[in-house]
């Protein structure tokens, strides 16, 4: 059963909270919002941008006055969002249902499409024509929280935006729900773009939603985009190979899938010193897995860099020895995304000998 015939279940799972949402009687997009425009240049769920971008499913409601502010626990604020989302949904299903049926008689009618599509790791002008394209003719477009709002800005204003982004401590959507929502609008013939940042079958879980679309009878097509690991490097000047330096990349994530320190035990087969190695999410585990990789090997001197928000005006990057890294990022307060590029390619990169003259760790901002 798709979600939108069960989404009053999963979005009053709890009717206790429900009717404790009732009785505030707010103003979600004010009372959700309490804070001022991110400087992030991704979506963050509580920014004025992501709902100015998504009002259409709050409609006038981003125009009224703040009221009293929404408890902060992170599962009454995501129920309360889905509740005020919950009667433009089924409006828009409702509408392109019937647009659809008109096209039944013509012996058009069936699923509809869902493309997975890449936006590359934060430029707008890294991202594809193609993919420009199927997003402007979307019937609805879910996005994550690595979109950049430079590339949702390329989009006119009439493309139907929601966010289902996850962050630390808030998921606006769980990824099952995702799937059902993905499901509900193709089942009537929509078609949905599903939008991630970097390239949606690397570390994007895209390759998790093709397959349950696929197994509903659900055509899904791919647009590639330019992953993190490419895109960030390029902007360094750091050649992921290199004939007689590095013979392979291996890309890797840092995010342990059930919450543990230690990145899914890699380290032992990763450490190869002839070898790139870019992480991806890594930022809380780095300091466990340097350390497991100098254990198994890699010299504490291989160079390195952390790139964090790359590609974008706010990029800032550390460059530093392995066995310094963690400490630099830390001292830097790098924030995520961050992408960590370990391997003797970085030294390659034109910043890297301003980061060894003084024998310390070095901090690059972006050039606007």
């Amino acid at each position: 059963m798709s979600l939108l015939s069960k989404i009053h279940g999963i979005s009053s799972s709890s009717n206790a909270r429900l009717r404790k949402i009732e009785s505030f009687k707010l103003n979600p997009v004010c009372s959700i919002h309490y804070a001022s425009h991110s400087n992030s240049p991704f979506i963050e769920w509580h920014s004025v941008e992501r709902y100015q971008r998504d009002n259409w499913i709050y409609k006038s409601e981003l125009q009224q006055p703040p009221s009293h502010p929404l408890p902060a626990d992170p599962s009454f604020l995501r129920d309360y969002d889905i509740a005020q989302q919950l009667p433009e949904l089924k409006k828009l299903l409702r509408v392109l249902k019937e647009k659809r049926g008109k096209s039944y008689d013509a012996g058009k009618r069936g699923p509809g499409n869902v493309f997975l599509v890449g936006t590359g790791p934060g430029d707008p002008e890294l991202l594809t024509l193609r993919a420009l394209r199927v997003i402007q003719g979307a019937d609805l477009v879910l996005y994550d929280r690595l979109v950049s709002n430079d590339v949702l800005n390329l989009v006119g204003p009439d493309v139907r935006f929601l966010y289902v982004g996850k962050t630390a401590g808030y998921h606006s959507r769980t990824q099952e729900e995702i799937h059902e929502l993905l499901l509900s609008f193709a089942e009537i013939g929509a078609t949905v773009v599903r939008l991630k940042g970097g390239d949606p079958l690397v570390f994007g879980r895209g390759g998790e939603e093709m397959d349950f679309l696929q197994q509903q009878g659900i055509e899904v097509k791919v647009i590639p985009g330019i992953t993190a690991a490419s895109g960030i490097a390029a902007e360094l000047g750091i050649p992921l190979t290199h004939r007689g330096v590095s013979n392979s990349v291996r890309f890797l994530t840092g995010h342990s899938r059930k919450g543990g320190t230690d990145p899914l035990f890699v380290a032992e087969n990763a450490a190869d010193p002839d070898s790139t190695l870019v992480v991806y999410m890594g930022l809380s585990t780095l300091p466990s897995l340097a350390s497991k990789l100098m254990h198994h090997g890699l010299p504490p001197g291989t160079p390195a860099a952390a790139v964090e928000r790359g590609t974008t005006p706010q990029q800032r990057s550390v460059f530093a020895e392995l066995s310094n890294l963690a400490d630099a990022i830390t001292s830097h307060q790098l924030v995520s995304p961050t992408l960590i590029i370990i391997g003797k390619v970085v030294a390659l990169s034109p910043l890297w000998p301003r980061s060894t003259e003084s024998g310390a760790p070095i901090l690059v901002e972006a050039e606007l």
